[in-house]
């Protein structure tokens, strides 16, 4: 079996605050100093998510609402994937776009003129 290595290195303040985030694949992925990062790993036994959340202090709030948009979308995507269910996914998306409209990270989508709203959703 082929194996590959994700490390992820956090140099930490006093405070245990981390100053600097690096991460390397021995695959030959991307690489490099980041300033955030979402890593969720299964426990199948626990049937449960683990987090590691991290973020360095010169972290924006702007920077983490763009983030946090962006990871739910790709969410979406990689939920659509893995599960096949389109209108579930569907469902997140329009959470990511609420959320990315009531930040001001995307400009709110009217309906189309003459479209018939989804009456679906409201069951």
């Amino acid at each position: 079996m082929e194996k590959s290595e994700i490390k992820i290195e956090v140099a930490l303040d006093e405070n245990l605050i981390p100053e600097k985030i690096q991460w390397s694949a021995t695959d030959g992925a991307k690489q490099g100093e980041v300033t955030a990062s979402f890593l969720s790993v299964w426990d199948p036994k626990e049937k449960n998510a683990l987090q590691v959340d991290l973020w360095t202090k010169e972290f924006t709030v702007d920077e983490m609402k763009l983030f946090t948009y962006q990871n739910i979308m790709t969410m979406a995507d990689t939920f659509e994937k893995a599960t096949g269910l389109k209108d579930e996914a569907e469902d997140m998306r329009d959470f990511g776009r609420y959320m990315g409209e009531t930040l001001g990270l995307i400009k709110r989508q009217e309906p189309e003129k003459g479209s018939v709203p989804d009456l679906k959703k409201n069951n």
